[in-house]
């Protein structure tokens, strides 16, 4: 009997997983306005507690709409979502597309869907952003972010991590810990976009131009990340 129930559940997660391969222009399209409405929504807002001070001094910022999480005997978690980094003049580059995924086993029925910020502090972390896939909390030093305006009452681990984490659900925003989850480029995504041969490198070292659906995520960004 349990292991009925657990095979219907990988069945579940499997037939869940497909949204993760392959992608079109058009889905790339729609994950930048999705982005670009979820960082208008928590940091634009006037009651917003996301540390602008953090936006600030970033390297890059990672956005991904409604992470889903996915639960039947057998737990995961995955998403689709876009990077954008600095560049040598401080502008923000054109979007390289990026998967999350993660997963735990215990007695779960249920699912949610999240959308995640990640902010990279430093070019440490963008070197793990440009491998192949990283994990956070293990390749990459990774914490929950802390809350307000301004990241003073961050704490020491905070101040050291590479990688700072940030999740809505059902309206709540907070810091949250992604420890575990692998994080690596979507290639189907950058193809679906800018066509083969393209590198995720290129893209975020600004070879790449921004296509023109990216300008309103790119203009709130500008206003509060200079």
């Amino acid at each position: 009997m349990k292991r009925n129930l657990l095979l219907c559940g990988l069945l579940v997660i499997a037939l869940a997983f497909p949204v993760l391969a392959g992608s079109s222009k058009d889905d790339d399209i729609k994950r930048i306005q999705d982005s670009a409405d979820i960082f208008k929504d928590i940091v634009d807002a006037p009651d917003s507690s996301f540390p602008l001070d953090l936006l600030q001094s970033a390297a890059c910022i990672s956005i991904i709409p409604g992470e889903k999480q996915l639960a039947f005997m057998v737990g995961g978690k995955y998403g689709k979502g876009m990077v954008t980094c600095r560049t040598g003049n401080r502008t923000w580059s054109a979007p390289a597309f990026v998967m999350i995924s993660g997963g735990s086993f215990g007695f779960q029925i249920g699912g949610s869907s999240t959308d995640l910020i990640l902010v990279f502090r430093n070019r440490d972390g963008l070197k793990k952003l440009l491998s192949d896939k990283f994990k956070i909390g293990g390749d990459a030093t990774a914490a929950a972010g802390p809350l307000g305006r301004s990241a003073e009452a961050s704490t020491d681990l905070q101040l050291h991590a590479e990688i700072l984490s940030y999740s809505r659900s059902r309206g709540i925003f907070a810091g949250v810990s992604l420890n575990g989850a692998v994080f690596e480029p979507d290639d189907d995504g950058d193809i679906a976009l800018y066509g083969e041969g393209i590198s995720p490198e290129t893209i975020l070292n600004g070879k790449v131009a921004a296509p023109a659906e990216f300008s309103p995520l790119l203009a709130e960004i500008v206003k509060y990340a200079l």
